[in-house]
């Protein structure tokens, strides 16, 4: 039963909950950090797991079971943490309720059809969903790092200086406007592949639900 590959899954599903507890117990942008390592290695051990259980021919049940359950709460929960973070800001709340709800309808359509759930497949779009997830969330979580960097660069200057070293006015030792340019960068690009990821969600619960449709008439 603990097989390498399931033992890398349990991993994973601990490491989901932890993701919440580092910004409740550690200080940013250690919280930042962390959370990032976690989200990051856990998105490798998704990878790494399916691969070593094909590889090695360990496929089980209880993997079977366990890894969509990880990959659901890893990030359903980073996305809960994330809405926090960002002050509920409506980019980032709308398509994470959209992937969240997609997440419980097509869970409630498997268990719903039981022995029959097999038509469900995960079909290649729902991993492009998944791939777009993972992205999004990790560039998500380095765009605190970046800002406090950049907070923490200007602490005590005058506004004038700091606009014209963002300006390429003045000579900027710190680097801010590495930190600042990439705190944009990483935003925008994170944002994109949210909502890419939730766009992706809705084309891939409607095709779940018109093969689930026959059955759910039945």
């Amino acid at each position: 039963m603990w097989t390498l590959p399931n033992i890398l899954t349990m991993i994973r599903l601990i490491a989901a909950p932890m993701v919440a507890v580092m910004f409740l117990s550690v200080i940013r942008p250690y919280a930042d950090w962390a959370a990032l390592i976690l989200f990051v290695g856990a998105a490798l051990t998704d990878w790494l797991d399916g691969f070593l259980a094909r590889a090695w021919k360990q496929e089980s049940k209880l993997g079977a079971m366990l890894d969509p359950i990880a990959d659901k709460a890893m990030v359903v929960i980073a996305l809960v943490v994330l809405a926090s973070v960002f002050g509920l800001d409506a980019l980032i709340l709308l398509p994470a309720a959209m992937i969240v709800f997609r997440e419980v309808f097509v869970s409630g359509l498997r268990e719903f059809l039981g022995d029959v759930s097999g038509t469900l497949q995960v079909t290649k779009m729902a991993k492009w969903k998944t791939t777009a997830q993972m992205v999004a969330i990790a560039l998500l979580f380095a765009v605190g790092i970046f800002e406090h960097y950049f907070v923490m660069g200007t602490e005590g200057m005058d506004r004038q200086i700091v606009a014209d070293i963002l300006a390429s006015d003045a000579s900027d030792p710190a680097h801010l406007r590495l930190f600042y340019n990439g705190m944009y960068a990483i935003w925008y690009s994170g944002v994109a592949f949210l909502w890419a990821a939730a766009a992706l969600t809705v084309i891939t619960g409607v095709d779940y639900f018109r093969k689930a449709l026959p059955h759910l008439r039945d």
